[in-house]
Parts: C-alpha cells; sequence; structure tokens
C-alpha cells in the first residue's frame, strides 16, 4: 500500500501557473528537463498584466489559482510568473499543502558572466520595486551596475502573440537602446513572458547582449524539489500534451502555444473567481 500511495502521488500533475502566457517559456523548459511529468498549465489572462496591479489584488490571485491547482490534484506548483514570486511567493507557500517553486530574475548569474560590469534588466515595474528584487540587488551586484527598465506594454505584446510588429520593435528598441549606450553586455529577462522576444531582441542588439532567461534554473530547480519530495515520476505520462486552461478565452494561449512551441491543444475556459475579483464584479439587479 505505502508503494501504490507513492506511486499514485508521483503520478500527479505538476501545476505550472501565469498572469498569462509568459509562464509557457517555463514549461518548455520543464518538458525538456522532466518528459514524464503531467502538467497542468494555467493562464489568468483575463486578469493580465500583473505588472500593473496592486500587491493585494496579485496575493489574492495567486492564492485562489494555488488553491484551484491543489483540487485539481496537482503535486507541485511552479509561480512562473516574476511579478506574482516577487509579491506573494511567501505567503502562498506558507499556506498551499504542496511545494512550491517561484521565478526571479537572473541577477546573480548577469553578475557573474558580465565582463563590462554593466548588466540591463527588463522586467515588470512590481518586479523591479519589490524587496525581493532589490535583496537579489543588494546580495549579488557586486561590483555590477544594473540598469533597470520596466518593459511597459511588452507583456501586453505577447499576449496578442505579437513579438515582431513594427510598434513592438520600436518600443523594445526605446527600452535596450539606454543599456547598450551605456556600455551593457548583459540583459536580464526579469519576466516570463520575454523569452518569446528573444528574436526581436537580437534583431535589436545583434550578439552585443548576452540573454539571460532563468527558465532553465527554474526547471532543474522543479526537478530537485521532486527528488527530494519523493514525488518524481520515472513512467510515460499517460497524457502527451499538458492540460492548458485559462480564464479568458483561452484563444492566444493556443495559438502561441502552437506557433512557438509546436504543441496543438485546446485550451480550456476556467471559471477561477477570488476576494478581489468578486468585488469588482457589478451587482446584478
Amino acid at each position: 500500500m505505502p508503494n501504490e500511495r507513492a506511486a499514485s502521488a508521483a503520478s500527479a500533475p505538476v501545476g505550472i501557473f501565469d498572469s498569462g502566457l509568459g509562464g509557457l517559456s517555463v514549461l518548455r523548459a520543464v518538458r525538456a528537463i522532466l518528459p514524464h511529468e503531467r502538467l497542468i498549465y494555467v493562464a489568468d489572462s483575463l486578469h493580465a498584466p500583473y505588472g500593473e496591479r496592486d500587491d493585494d489584488f496579485i496575493v489574492d490571485r495567486t492564492m485562489a489559482i494555488g488553491e484551484w491547482l491543489v483540487k485539481q490534484g496537482a503535486k507541485a506548483l511552479v509561480v512562473a510568473c516574476n511579478t506574482a514570486t516577487a509579491q506573494s511567493i511567501a505567503i502562498v507557500r506558507e499556506r498551499l499543502p504542496i511545494p512550491l517553486v517561484g521565478v526571479e530574475p537572473g541577477v546573480k548569474p548577469a553578475a557573474a558572466v558580465s565582463k563590462s560590469r554593466v548588466v540591463g534588466v527588463l522586467a515588470t515595474a512590481v518586479t523591479l520595486r519589490s524587496a525581493r528584487f532589490q535583496s537579489l540587488l543588494d546580495r549579488y551586484a557586486g561590483d555590477c551596475r544594473f540598469i533597470c527598465q520596466a518593459g511597459h506594454g511588452l507583456v501586453q505584446a505577447v499576449e496578442r502573440c505579437d513579438t515582431s510588429s513594427p510598434a513592438l520593435m520600436a518600443l523594445l528598441e526605446s527600452y535596450l537602446a539606454p543599456m547598450l549606450d551605456a556600455g551593457a553586455d548583459t540583459l536580464v529577462l526579469g519576466c516570463t513572458h520575454y523569452p518569446f522576444l528573444d528574436r526581436a531582441i537580437r534583431d535589436i542588439a545583434g550578439e552585443r547582449l548576452r540573454i539571460v532567461d532563468t527558465s532553465v534554473a527554474i526547471a532543474r530547480q522543479l526537478d530537485r524539489l521532486l527528488d527530494a519530495h519523493a514525488l518524481k515520476n520515472v513512467t510515460a505520462p499517460p497524457d502527451s500534451l499538458p492540460r492548458f486552461c485559462s480564464t479568458a478565452d483561452g484563444e492566444s494561449q493556443r495559438q502561441l502555444a502552437a506557433a512557438l512551441l509546436q504543441l496543438d491543444a485546446k485550451v480550456e475556459h476556467v471559471d477561477i473567481p477570488s476576494r478581489r475579483t468578486r468585488l469588482a464584479e457589478p451587482d446584478i439587479v
């Protein structure tokens, strides 16, 4: 019986959550490193982007979606959103009964590889102002100068599957030019949406910027976490595709998964109410 229970726990899915579609970059890395794991991906696209929300709203939504994933049988949770991690991971980790992995901008690896000692950071405004991010700078920046830029508009572009339009390229160039002018040789992508702009960044900066994307490091941390809790699935999963869920209509998620991950899968619409979203609903008379 103990072995059967252990096998059952190991075969349970891993939940991956983001405010929208950016966490698909983390899902891509998790599928590569942990190919036997069943995955449930939830995009809270109805309420994206979190980078423009207040802290209480972010905690409220992260907690509600975490609880929903637990009810779906998730054995672990990846909070694949830098903004949600920065503002809510400590509270959510304390309250949920499953192990969690959060994400954070790659300040430490960027400081280790930069030769010019000037590093650019693209992240949401909420992430950049968070105590968690400031702590990263205090611990790992050392003699590096970090040029931090809030990527206003970039999440929205990815959410509508825009990774190369003239307007997007102009916006991205306005963010990168000051970093390049200051001599930056490394760029930290501080939002899980931004790896989908890798090609656009390359078109603007060429090889002048080394890009630090932490999605592979997140997948490896999940691997270690599942091992530590004896939760790793070592047999082939019954489902070949992740289960994709969205609080919006899911069409952009389907398109992005097909275009960037080569995954042709349906997206379920899910309703995940929370205290703040209930308060925002108009009274029905």
